[in-house]
């Protein structure tokens, strides 16, 4: 059913529709936030990155050949944003530097901070099929990977995060 809300904002977006199109990054407005705070870790570079590609979305909407592939496009987008953020701002700060979460997600904190302790490979593949629901192929096309990178990522990315947070040692069965 969101598909083809989707779809119908995208295509009266393309005839420059406003209205349509705030409606649209609205719809996508929480998925974007944990991409971008998956990459950035810090709510302010998040935000700027958002800001970023909805004003390119808005400008390159044109380009979009295949409407059903918007919120697929739009990430994209996003993850080029993030990355040139990160570069400029020469990516080697230190965990001190960044927020600490707000107070409504204090009941997440330890599950947070494992996930920020994987590599970001790992950390980007679990929140794009977790956190926001894509598929294996989905999540391939985004990263430009193949779909067994995905897969492995997953995979290992799972196993990481169930050593780091729950403790479950190599051999144990992960529920």
């Amino acid at each position: 059913m969101q598909n083809i809300k989707t779809e119908h904002l995208v295509e009266k977006a393309r005839q420059k529709d406003p209205d349509a199109f705030t409606e649209l990054m609205q719809l996508h407005l929480k998925d974007m936030y944990r991409t971008a705070l998956a990459i950035l870790r810090n709510d302010e570079d998040a935000a700027d990155a958002i800001q970023d590609t909805i004003l390119a979305c808005w400008e390159k909407l044109g380009s979009l050949k295949k409407t059903q592939y918007f919120k697929t496009w739009m990430t994209r987008i996003l993850i080029n944003h993030c990355y040139k953020i990160r570069k400029a701002a020469g990516a080697t700060g230190t965990l001190e530097e960044y927020e600490e979460p707000a107070a409504y997600d204090q009941y997440n904190l330890e599950l947070k901070e494992a996930l920020a302790s994987l590599d970001e490979k790992y950390r980007i593949v679990l929140t794009l099929f977790y956190g926001e629901g894509y598929r294996i192929d989905e999540i391939a096309r985004i990263l430009r990977i193949p779909k067994s990178t995905v897969q492995t990522r997953l995979s290992r990315g799972r196993k990481k995060l169930a050593r780091d947070y729950y403790g479950i040692q190599k051999g144990e069965a992960i529920l």
